[in-house]
């Protein structure tokens, strides 16, 4: 357990070399490392199927609406920002090879890959999931798990799952997955801890295991360990989870007024608190746009700035707490009040009117039972490849269905369950509903 007051060090937080790999990145002209990671995570295969994976309105037929791709896209554009203002302002502490843009760069990676390891129907997914595991009936298949192991399978965790992603599963399998830069892991964990210590939220950023790979990001960059498996944060990943909160406070309600759940003239003076300035002058060019959703484009932009730049000198009057690691709160919290007032009431705005929206509730529902399906399916017959003597058919054909993710007969159940979890929860909506059907009996 820490016990010592250390200060975090620039030079080893933006650490650029990369995990898995004892070989240096060469730096190539107009492109920095930090920006062959942002390349990386928008290449790669799970980035791509966020398109196709709920972010607040499951399987909607409105183009408008966000998905998690989208939504991962302007966070990094705002995270972008939040990291270049940071490091204007604190320039003069920077190693002399990195620049304010590099921190923008590092925030922007951190900020596309927050939401990769979510399952399919977002939230609700990680809710099935979780629940499948924590069952009576399904103990038989955890009994013989570490404590450890059940408790990361009965709290599934995307952020975890992202985590895994990310330094496991993508380009080298298991030998550093995308091979990021330590400063972009670092930023990227919102929750640098085991679900030892997930505390009642449940959330944490490592499954067991990839212990290591946190072990030896924390050391790399020099993060202070709290406690046995916790470590402070990256001073970074609070912008990006600033950029998150946000983009989903704001959008969500652009969404909203969208599919027809929120009138215009509810969300207009809330964004208005938001932007601040001056208010009738905002309000003329407001009234002079031609359509709503040129309105809501024009209060968005405006929120969004005032948002940035509150977060930024926020940032800044907590500097000394972030870099010595005893910064246990959220920027946008200890923003100024107008605005930190308004964030919160488009919070509450959108859990009250879009959040228990009839449909979302009847997908979400719905969701469960095609989940429950699919973890019917292929964890049992995971477990059965383990304990029975010889598997019956229509449980290979099961596995036959994972691929390159089937688990072996000589593996510990727990990475069994994990691999199954690998393919579930990197399925998006449309195919998992689609597999559900197939395997359920129910397909066409």
């Amino acid at each position: 357990m820490r016990t010592d007051n250390m200060t975090m060090d620039w030079q080893r937080l933006l650490s650029a070399d990369r995990l898995g790999t004892d070989r240096a990145t060469p730096i190539e002209a107009g492109r920095s490392n930090y920006h062959k990671d942002h390349d990386r995570i928008v290449f790669c295969s799970p980035f791509r199927r966020m398109g196709r994976k709920t972010q607040v309105h499951p399987m909607t037929e409105n183009d408008h609406v966000h998905t998690r791709l989208t939504h991962s896209i302007e966070v990094a554009c705002v995270g972008r920002s939040l990291g270049v203002l940071v490091g204007e302002a604190i320039r003069d502490r920077l190693p002399g090879h990195v620049n304010p843009y590099d921190l923008g760069a590092i925030v922007q990676a951190a900020c596309l890959a927050h939401d990769i390891g979510n399952p399919p129907f977002g939230h609700a997914g990680e809710y099935a999931i979780r629940d499948w595991f924590r069952r009576d009936e399904h103990a038989y298949l955890l009994q013989n798990l570490a404590p450890d192991e059940r408790r990361d399978l009965s709290t599934y965790e995307g952020n975890a799952q992202g985590f895994r992603i990310i330094t496991q599963l993508e380009n080298h399998r298991f030998e550093g997955g995308l091979r990021l830069t330590y400063a972009t892991l670092g930023t990227t964990l919102k929750y640098p801890w085991t679900s030892e210590h997930a505390g009642p939220k449940g959330k944490y950023s490592c499954y067991a295991s990839e212990l290591p790979q946190l072990q030896q990001v924390a050391a790399e960059l020099g993060l202070p360990e709290l406690a046995p498996g916790r470590w402070a944060r990256h001073p970074l990943s609070y912008l990006m989870e600033a950029a998150d909160d946000i983009c989903y406070a704001i959008l969500d309600l652009e969404d909203g007024i969208e599919i027809g759940m929120l009138a215009y003239e509810t969300v207009e003076p809330i964004l208005m608190k938001i932007a601040g300035g001056e208010r009738d002058l905002l309000a003329l060019e407001v009234s002079a746009a031609p359509s709503v959703r040129r309105k809501i484009s024009l209060l968005r932009g405006k929120a969004v700035d005032r948002c940035v730049r509150d977060v930024a000198a926020t940032f800044l009057a907590q500097y000394g707490r972030l870099m010595d690691g005893s910064y246990q709160g959220d920027l946008l919290n200890d923003c100024p009040a107008a605005m930190r007032h308004g964030i919160l009431e488009a919070k509450q705005l959108a859990r009250d009117r879009i959040f228990n929206e009839r449909r979302k509730i009847e997908i979400e529902v719905g969701s469960f039972t095609c989940l429950d399906i699919l973890l019917d399916a292929f964890c049992n017959a995971a477990y059965q490849l383990k304990v029975s003597p010889e598997l019956p058919f229509r449980m290979r054909r099961v596995l036959d269905l994972m691929d390159y993710n089937a688990p072996k007969k000589e593996w510990p159940l727990y990475d069994a369950y994990q691999r199954v979890l690998d393919f579930i929860g990197g399925m998006t909506d449309n195919y998992a509903t689609y597999l559900a059907q197939q395997v359920g009996g129910m397909g066409r």
